[in-house]
Order: C-alpha cells, then structure tokens, then sequence
C-alpha cells in the first residue's frame, strides 16, 4: 500500500521536477547486493542496476569505504592542482586497456563522447584536413549522448526531433553492415567510426562476429580513427573488462561511464598512441572531471570488476538467465529472440506484442522485480555484475509472474 508521505513525495517531484522523465510511482529508499526497497518497504530484485550503472549492486562496503575515506580528506580541487586518486586512476586505466597512453576525466557518457568527438576534430584538424572532410561515422540503432553532438552521432531520430538544427560533419548507416562502412569510407571524408560494440539504447544488438575486425582494418585502409563507445557495455558488463577484448581489436578511443564509478558520476576517455598527444593546453576542459572522490571510488570499482571472480559470476548468471528466460518463453510464446552478451541482454518481443515493453514493466514492478526496455520492443536485463544465483532465480520466478499477468490483462 503506498503512504501518503510517498504520495506527497512524488506529488512534489511532478510540481519541479522539469517532465524529461517519466519515473514508476514509487520512491526508492535503500538497497543491499542486488536488492532495493523502497520508502512504503516493498522489496525488488533489480535487473536494471542504474541502466548498466551499479555493476557492483547496493552497499558495497569497499566502495563505501572508498567514498567515505576520500569524503574525509579532499572532495574537489580542480584540475589546476594534482591529487592522487585521478593520477593513480589514470595509470590504471590505461594498464587495464592495453591500448591507450592517456585518459581525460569528466562526469557523464555524453561529455566522454563529446571529448571523443572533438578529439577526432582536432586530430582530423592537425592532419590538415579540411572541416568538410571530417566527417564521423555512426550507426543506426546507436545512442551516444545528450549534448547536441552527441545527440546527432546518435542514429536515431527520435532523440534529435525539436533540437534542430544539429551540428554537421555526422553521418548514420546500417549497424553490422561491413559494406556500408567500406562504401562510406571510400568517400574520403570520414575521420573516425564511431560505435558501440553493443547497441544499447537500440534494441541489445552485439557486434557480429568478425564485424568490428573488418571495421578496423577498413579505418587502417582510409586512415580513420575507430572510436568505441563502451559506456553501457564496458567494465565488465559484457564478460570481459572492455567488450572490444573479445573482438581481438585495438581501437583508438574508448569512452566508459556508467558502471566506472558503479552509481558515483564519472567518465574517462582513453586516448591510443594516435591521438595521445594531439590535444594540448586549453584544448579541453572539465571543472569536475577527475574528483578525487569520483576517482577514488572508480579505482577500486575497476579492480572488482576487472577480477576473475566477478566475471566469473557474468559468464555464469549470464547463462542462468538465457536458460531461465527460454523457459519462460517455452511457456509463454513472447519472445522472438534473446541476445546480447553477458549480463547485457534483450529480450526481444514477437510480433504480437510488439510496442508493448513499457506496459511489461509495469507488471513485472508490481510483482517486485525492476527491468528495462531498450526501445519499445525489448525487455533490457542488466542487474549487478555480482548477483547470486539466488537472486536470478528469483527474479525469473518474478518475471515470469508479470509475463503471465500481461499476457492475462
């Protein structure tokens, strides 16, 4: 039963809060491992994890230690002094990488993938190349952001319509389509690829096998940088501590977000020996970026996610959940597909029920299990990277509760 102390909480959030968003009508309040409850004490498992963001699930106590520790020393400096924790950050991130010589701090995904951006720009720039032969390549189904660059890479219209006019220099093409890269990039213009190795937003659609191969050695023919968005499948999330490792490619820029600082905001793009040393002094800039209270948290949310243990446990609760949602789907007849990588995946609607992912949300938030939707037409499951066994049992027990109920409305 909902209380009218939720009520007039969520009251007041519909009076100030500007309307981009549009919440359940609960009130979360607190959480432990993969589970959460909110302010009237009904429990969820979650399989949602911040989108992709608490990889570590709800109260990790070397997080929490992390935070605190640094919370009683130094919350913020700028960036025109040094502290530590960015430093050691820094250095970690680019051992961890295996490609990248240096890393720019800031705050979100969209500012990550705007650095990138302007990185291909001023590289494109130095080369001597002309504004109209710098031109970024993105893909259908992609998303990279809510700045005005970003929202144009991102190749999906509903995201750009009202905010025009968009900034030039982008074009879109097929997702998986090698030929359609090889074509785009024989017109001479284009600067960097720039994708996902797993679309998010678009609908859980990985790479296919041997695609992002081909696309590197397409950017080596036509001297194009390759830019790899990992902010939603990167630390970790995919099975792997970078999801391009298991493509056998080295890009030129990656950017991570999301589960790098496991719910605390930040955001890192990784700069390859092509770009390292290409912005300089005054090129860029963040006020925030590099906190040593963000950086202090990511460092130890890097060293868990990377362990053997935790990806581990993505490779065996990743199985746990096909196994559990193709039983369902043997019951009930609502999928048409179920893909991704890891504990990234999409539960892809058949066409009956096509359009109808957010009304199964609903549902499945009734019977006590928080899910997503990638798009209309897929259920998006990403819970914590250390959820048990337990845990995934009983949020398929759930989900197939709220499955039942939808088909039954």
């Amino acid at each position: 039963m909902t209380t009218q102390a939720t009520t007039d909480l969520i009251a007041r959030a519909k009076q100030y809060w500007l309307p981009v968003y549009h919440p359940r009508d609960m009130v979360l309040d607190h959480g432990k491992g993969a589970r959460v409850w909110d302010t009237d004490g009904r429990e969820y498992v979650d399989f949602s994890a911040g989108i992709a963001v608490n990889s570590l699930g709800y109260g990790d106590p070397d997080l929490i230690a992390a935070l605190t520790g640094q919370a009683g020393k130094l919350w913020h400096t700028s960036n025109a002094f040094y502290t530590e924790p960015p430093l050691r950050l820094a250095e970690e991130l680019v051992r961890a990488s295996g490609f990248a010589q240096r890393v720019f701090f800031c705050n979100s995904g969209g500012e990550a993938n705007e650095a990138a951006i302007k990185l291909v720009r001023k590289w494109a720039a130095a080369q001597g190349r002309p504004p109209e032969k710098r031109v970024v390549l993105t893909f259908n189904g992609s998303f990279h952001g809510r700045t005005l660059a970003t929202v144009t890479a991102t190749a999906q219209p509903k995201y750009q319509a009202g905010y025009e006019p968009l900034p030039q220099g982008f074009r879109h093409i097929p997702f998986n389509d090698a030929g359609a890269v090889e074509a785009a990039l024989a017109a001479g213009d284009v600067a960097a690829v720039m994708l996902e190795p797993v679309q998010g937003e678009g609908g859980i659609v990985p790479a296919a096998p041997g695609y992002l191969k081909r696309v590197r050695e397409l950017c080596d023919a036509h001297d194009a940088l390759l830019v790899l968005d990992e902010i939603q499948c990167g630390m970790g999330r995919t099975g792997t501590l970078f999801a391009h490792a298991q493509d056998g490619i080295q890009p030129d820029i990656v950017t991570l977000a999301k589960a790098l600082g496991c719910g605390f905001p930040i955001a890192a793009m990784l700069a390859g020996p092509r770009v390292a040393d290409v912005m300089q002094y005054g090129a860029h800039g963040s006020t925030f970026g590099g906190n040593p209270m963000a950086t202090a948290v990511a460092r130890v949310a890097l060293r868990k996610l990377g362990s053997p243990a935790v990806l581990g446990n993505v490779a065996t609760q990743s199985q746990a959940l096909r196994d559990g949602l193709a039983a369902i789907n043997a019951d009930l007849h609502l999928f048409q597909e179920i893909r991704g990588r890891g504990l990234m995946l999409g539960a892809a609607l058949d066409t009956p029920y096509l359009g109808k992912a957010g009304d199964i949300l609903g549902h499945a938030a009734a019977q006590g299990l928080l899910i997503l939707q990638a798009g209309p037409n897929v259920l998006r499951l990403v819970p914590p990277l250390t959820i048990a066994g337990a845990d995934v049992e009983e949020g398929l027990r759930r989900l197939r509760a709220a499955l039942t109920a939808f088909k039954a409305a």
